[in-house]
């Protein structure tokens, strides 16, 4: 389940709530019990990079590699 980030209009307020993503978004404040939160966007907490989990588990054929389609093939 996701991390959602809530900042509260009323009192600047923030906090983290982990729900699942067909939740409706929350919408009282934990701290000053006004209506007025707002969801908040932020970038993940991870990142997937690097040329192994995408391209050897799921590519087949000609596709695999492709990380490397701009080095030279003779040095394998």
């Amino acid at each position: 389940m996701p991390l959602y980030e809530y900042r509260c209009d009323a009192c600047e307020h923030e906090f983290e709530a982990l729900q699942k993503m067909s939740d409706e978004a929350l919408v009282h404040c934990p701290a000053c019990d006004e209506a007025s939160l707002r969801k908040l966007v932020s970038a993940a907490g991870f990142r997937l990079k690097g040329d192994g989990w995408y391209e050897t588990d799921f590519k087949s054929g000609n596709k695999r590699n492709i990380a490397d389609s701009g080095k030279d093939s003779s040095a394998k």
